[in-house]
């Protein structure tokens, strides 16, 4: 009995150890980027984020119906808006798409698209010592309705 028990405490410790796929890696990283902008945790968006970041975005004007640009954001900013988010608790609502496709993997380089509240994301990454990190993100808001 006690081999057993022996045994199922060192599979439960492994357990997460084993090795993720390519498309698990690149999933979880992008789930992290969504959740870190969304809990304000800047843990999450260290793990998933190049400090090369490269963030630029378009926000459909109400007036016009067009998408205008709005502006860019790099690793820091992208940080400091997660500590915004956690200071000032305006935590993303219950509910709020936290959506991933991952659409291509290579050996080193990944694509994905993302829908959060904030609209669709495309995120490019690379994978670097193992771990694969986003290196550029374009965006666009939702459809104004």
């Amino acid at each position: 009995m006690k081999i057993t028990a022996s045994i199922l405490f060192i599979c439960l410790a492994c357990k997460g150890t084993w090795a993720q796929t390519p498309r698990e890696a690149v999933s979880k990283a992008c789930l992290y980027y969504i959740e870190g902008f969304y809990e304000g945790d800047t843990s999450k968006l260290i793990s998933s984020l190049k400090p090369s970041l490269y963030k630029l975005g378009f926000w459909k004007n109400k007036q016009t119906g067009n998408y205008d640009p709005d502006g860019t954001m790099s690793y820091r900013q992208a940080l400091d808006y997660a500590i915004g988010v956690q200071q000032k608790k305006r935590f993303a609502k219950p509910g709020s798409p936290k959506q991933v496709e991952v659409l291509d993997i290579g050996n080193v380089i990944a694509s994905a698209k993302i829908t959060a509240w904030w609209g669709t994301d495309y995120l490019l990454l690379s994978k670097q010592d193992d771990k694969w990190m986003i290196e550029q993100v374009i965006w666009e808001g939702p459809p104004v309705q």
